[in-house]
């Protein structure tokens, strides 16, 4: 069986950041994490959670610590990512969850399961996207829109020069936020 799912990132317009992606079923959470963090360009820095919704979830998958800092009364206890798998989670009357990335900037992904086949497949792929994903470590929205923001009005400042020292980016190159290569991604995902 094979899930194919629309993930985008809340809060991020003009463009929106997005992807399509097709998954197979037996993929643990764990595994799912991997395909998300390749498919938007994340670097894998930081803690993630999958729930249900943003706040007081009743499902929370992630990689369980021993020293877990969530209240238990207030959070849903905290399933391992390594061991539950899609299948275990998505099915026809449940299709919507949470991915969060980085608990300071608080990068949150809407999942959208979109259709369900019984196709055979032992790799995830990616059908489409938009938007380039921000960088790590910008300051959550507000701060990639604000990056954005200096490149679209100030491209010569001297906030610009240092967001290119900062990305790596060529004298006088701007952050292009329609960035993705479909082909790169899927790439990359042969390795997951």
């Amino acid at each position: 069986m094979v899930f194919q799912f629309k993930i985008q990132i809340k809060g991020i317009t003009k463009p929106a950041v997005w992807r399509k992606v097709s998954v197979p079923a037996n993929f643990t959470f764990l595994r799912f994490h991997d395909v998300i963090q390749t498919v938007f360009g994340w670097e894998d820095y930081h803690l993630f959670e999958f729930k249900d919704k943003e706040w007081q979830s009743n499902i929370r998958i992630a990689v369980p610590v021993e020293d877990d800092f969530f209240d238990p009364d207030f959070f849903a206890d905290t399933k391992d990512s390594s061991k539950i798998k899609l299948s275990d989670i998505f099915n026809d009357k449940f299709r919507k969850l949470l991915y969060v990335y980085d608990f300071g900037d608080n990068w949150v992904h809407e999942i959208t399961l979109e259709s369900i086949s019984n196709d055979k497949q032992k790799t995830a792929v990616c059908l489409s996207g938009k938007g380039a994903c921000p960088p790590e470590d910008c300051g959550s929205i507000y701060g990639y829109e604000g990056l954005k923001e200096v490149f679209a009005t100030m491209p010569e400042s001297e906030e610009a020069e240092e967001y290119r020292d900062w990305l790596g980016l060529e004298d006088g190159e701007n952050w292009d936020t329609d960035a993705f290569d479909i082909d790169e991604v899927n790439n990359y995902l042969k390795q997951v």
